[in-house]
């Protein structure tokens, strides 16, 4: 599944990233002051974000858990919920 640029920052937003630009948008989850999530997407326009793949793993989401996120039904507590059954909070 290809997302957009748009959905890419919507997930990102939604679950609390900090963002950063530079040749590429960095995003990092801190969690008790520590970051415990990262990815990054190119700077494309009007294009599909390229690596999905990559970025779902780095978010470490399933493709059903990513499809929720992308569709706005997976939220931020759910999320952390993801993330603190897989030991990385």
């Amino acid at each position: 599944m290809a997302i957009s640029v748009g959905e890419f920052d919507s997930v990102t937003r939604k679950f609390g990233f900090e963002t950063y630009d530079t040749h590429h948008k960095l995003a990092w989850l801190c969690h008790d002051g520590k970051k415990v999530v990262r990815t990054r997407r190119s700077h494309v326009k009007g294009r599909d974000v390229p690596a999905e793949h990559a970025i779902r793993s780095q978010l470490h989401l399933s493709s059903a858990q990513w499809r929720d996120a992308v569709k706005c039904t997976l939220g931020r507590e759910q999320y952390l919920d993801i993330l603190a059954k897989k030991g990385l909070l």
